[in-house]
C-alpha cells in the first residue's frame, strides 16, 4: 500500500514543472511603450506636431519634421522627455508637450477559462484579473501555476499563480488543466 501511495505522489509531483518562475507584483510593474501602442502627442502652439501616432513594428514613432522617434522600452514619461529633448534642440524653444495612450496591446488567455481570447490590458492587472475578465477558471483548471509567454518571448514559462502575479502587455497565459 505504500508503495503505491509513494508512486502516485511522486506522479502527481512530476505534473508541477519543479522550477516555477516569480513575476513581480503588478503594483511593481510599470508599463513600457512597443510595438502596436497608439500615442496622442499635443504640442502646444504648433498644430503640424499635434496628433494620433502609433508605435511601428520596430517600436518607433513617426513623427513630423524629427523622423523616427525610439519609443520601444520606454515609460510614458521617458517618450515624453525624449521628445520634448529633441523637439527643444531640432525645432522649438521650451515646446510644451503632452503625450497620453489611446490604447494598451492587448493580453491574451488560452486554456481552462471559461471564455479563452484576447482581452485589454489595464494597469497593474493580474493573472486572477485576466482569468475574472475570462470568466473565471473551469473545474479543471490548475490554479497553482500558469504559462506564461511574454511579447517577443519564444518559449512559455511556467509561473506560479499568486494573488499579486503581474500581466505585461502582450503577454499570452494559458492555464493548464490539473492533474485530478
Amino acid at each position: 500500500m505504500r508503495r503505491v501511495l509513494l508512486s502516485l505522489f511522486l506522479a502527481l509531483a512530476a505534473c508541477t514543472p519543479a522550477n516555477l518562475a516569480e513575476r513581480p507584483s503588478a503594483h511593481a510593474y510599470q508599463y513600457t511603450l512597443g510595438s502596436g501602442d497608439r500615442l496622442k502627442v499635443e504640442t502646444y502652439g504648433e498644430q503640424r506636431l499635434t496628433g494620433e501616432f502609433a508605435v511601428n513594428g520596430e517600436g518607433k514613432v513617426s513623427f513630423p519634421l524629427l523622423g523616427e522617434v525610439e519609443a520601444r522600452g520606454k515609460t510614458l514619461a521617458q517618450f515624453k522627455a525624449d521628445l520634448i529633448g529633441r523637439l527643444g534642440n531640432e525645432l522649438l524653444r521650451n515646446p510644451q508637450v503632452t503625450v497620453e495612450m489611446l490604447n494598451l496591446r492587448p493580453v491574451y488567455v488560452l486554456g481552462e477559462v471559461a471564455r479563452p481570447g484576447e482581452f485589454p490590458f489595464a494597469e497593474h492587472m493580474t493573472i486572477y484579473a485576466l482569468v475574472a475578465k475570462a470568466g473565471g477558471f473551469t473545474y479543471r483548471a490548475n490554479r497553482e501555476f500558469a504559462y506564461v509567454t511574454g511579447e517577443g518571448d519564444a518559449d512559455e514559462q511556467a509561473t506560479r499563480l499568486t494573488s499579486t502575479t503581474a500581466v505585461h502587455p502582450g503577454d499570452t497565459i494559458r492555464i493548464p488543466e490539473r492533474t485530478f
